[in-house]
């Protein structure tokens, strides 16, 4: 253990740890069905920053579960909302309500109303910049940190690279705390984007395996076993037709979403299909493919959504020492 090296680590992420009044500045990504109080407390409790995947939640059930989180940890934890949601404002309204300070936006541009909002709440806005122009667009529109993540990152992902999008960013922002994800799995990268100018990283996929994890025991062996080269996008076959690229582990669904499409699609060119009827049943195919892997366990016909950084997912293991492991191999890369 370094003193110089923790010294060094302090210091390049304390512009991240201030802002989330965190002892460590390394968030968790939100990963739908996985990111509940369990996690999400463990992260916040071992000095990281758990987020609430909101996903497609109800307010409701969305405030009973920042209600079990704050039973669960009383320190810092923010919640992910996905700007497309019908019920956003509600939303909003619902993790303004339970005094959550820090809302995260994703799955597109947030509209200014909804960042005034939470602003005018007392909350936090942190939101995803996927180029540098949008960056620029988001500090103006006011929001107050920024997730840069690549294509490495499991779920829902842009086509560029961690290392290419943080060359882009980090150099030209520095209004606000910048934290960088996609593909992160040891202390040392996160060490280099922290001398980079990062305010810290967020990671989804090292804490899948935890033992906090509500994740099925298949979902976890399916992940112990796999490589970086078994992180997969989801394939799409006709331009006419758009698939949103996602990151996952090679199974029989992905093959078989394959299979779907040309059955689609040769069912709109023979006339049987309109174009958006057509389109409905491409996005549906993986309705509740996540729940049924994650939650039932159905590896081969669910969705498996995992990062690159898979590959470094060997064991399972509290979330506190893969969190302490993290934070040691940054230290010794800075010492």
């Amino acid at each position: 253990m370094s003193a110089e090296g923790h010294a060094k680590l302090k210091e390049l992420w304390k512009r991240g740890t201030d802002f989330l009044g965190t002892e460590y500045a390394i968030m968790g990504g939100a990963m739908s069905w996985l990111s509940e109080s369990n996690l999400v407390s463990a992260l916040s409790n071992a000095g990281g920053f758990g987020v609430i995947a909101c996903g497609s939640m109800t307010p409701d059930l969305l405030t009973k579960v920042i209600e079990e989180t704050h039973a669960k940890t009383d320190k810092p934890f923010g919640v992910n909302l996905i700007t497309m949601h019908p019920q956003i404002d509600e939303l909003i309204d619902a993790t303004l309500a339970q005094n959550v300070k820090f809302i995260v936006l994703a799955g597109g541009i947030p509209s200014g109303d909804s960042i005034k909002k939470i602003k005018e709440g007392g909350a936090k806005v942190i939101c995803f910049a996927p180029a540098l122009i949008l960056a620029k667009k988001l500090i103006r529109s006011g929001v107050d940190a920024l997730v840069v993540e690549g294509s490495e990152a499991g779920g829902h992902i842009g086509p560029v690279s961690t290392s290419v999008l943080a060359q882009e960013i980090l150099p030209h922002i520095t209004d606000v705390p910048v934290f960088v994800a996609g593909g992160i799995g040891r202390g040392e990268v996160m060490a280099s984007y922290l001398r980079m100018g990062a305010a810290g990283a967020q990671l989804g996929t090292m804490f899948v395996c935890a033992e906090e994890s509500i994740a099925h025991e298949n979902f976890k062996k399916m992940f112990m076993r796999s490589n970086a080269r078994d992180a997969v996008t989801s394939v799409q076959i006709d331009k006419r037709f758009p698939v949103i690229p996602v990151r996952a582990l090679k199974n029989a669904a992905s093959e078989e979403f394959l299979d779907v499409q040309r059955e689609v699609i040769n069912k709109y060119q023979a006339g049987e299909l309109e174009m958006e009827a057509a389109q409905l049943e491409i996005e549906h195919y993986w309705a509740g493919a996540l729940k049924k892997a994650v939650i039932d366990g159905d590896v081969e016909s669910g969705s498996v959504m995992a990062g690159q950084s898979v590959g470094m997912v060997k064991k399972i293991q509290p979330v506190s020492e893969i969190i302490e492991n993290l934070v040691e191999q940054a230290a010794q890369q800075l010492a």
